[in-house]
């Protein structure tokens, strides 16, 4: 336990702040955002958007029912581990064909859907594709897999809503009362 923790605190401690607070500025000069990912890393992304939600801003997951089309102004946030996944791809090229600003968090510096992305969040941790390889951190993660990455993401998405409760200016008691009532 004490390692998993250990590589959690290494990955926030080569977090970039000031990458940290332009993906804050993105999300909160989008007129809408949705969030995309596959998977875990999907699965994080749905956390980051009840959370945004819940900071009362316009939000959704690609796929839901209830996404609407995406246009100018609006910002397509994708989780891309690896730096290419052929559905990120896709989407990015969809996103920016309507006119709309695409930003990616990823484990990788380059890859094919990375370079459609206007804004890339660099969380430089073992994703289940460099889990045998070469990667940002020294030694192989004793966490399975993306299990670092997923896990860092959900740290710095943390991070992120409360640098975004900030900037909005409202206290928790305004997330709080957008929480739904029907649990």
């Amino acid at each position: 336990m004490q390692r998993a923790l250990a590589e959690l605190g290494a990955v926030a401690d080569l977090m970039d702040a000031a990458a940290v607070e332009a993906a804050c500025a993105r999300i909160l000069g989008a007129r809408r955002v949705m969030l995309y990912g596959c998977g875990r890393e999907g699965l994080m992304m749905r956390a980051l958007a009840m959370r945004l939600y819940h900071l009362g801003i316009s939000v959704s997951m690609q796929g839901d029912l209830t996404a609407p089309p995406l246009g100018v102004g609006d910002l397509f946030f994708a989780a891309c581990g690896p730096g290419e996944l052929s559905t990120v791809t896709a989407l990015a090229a969809v996103a920016r064909g309507a006119g709309a600003k695409v930003m990616m968090v990823t484990a990788e510096a380059a890859g094919v859907s990375l370079a459609l992305a206007d804004q890339v969040l660099h969380i430089p941790a073992q994703t289940m594709a460099s889990d045998l390889g070469a990667r940002d951190v020294d030694a192989d993660s004793v966490l399975p897999m993306g299990s670092l990455f997923e896990g860092a993401m959900f740290l710095v998405f943390e991070i992120m809503v409360l640098r975004l409760l900030d900037l909005k200016g409202e206290a928790s008691d305004a997330m709080r009362a957008r929480h739904t009532n029907m649990e």
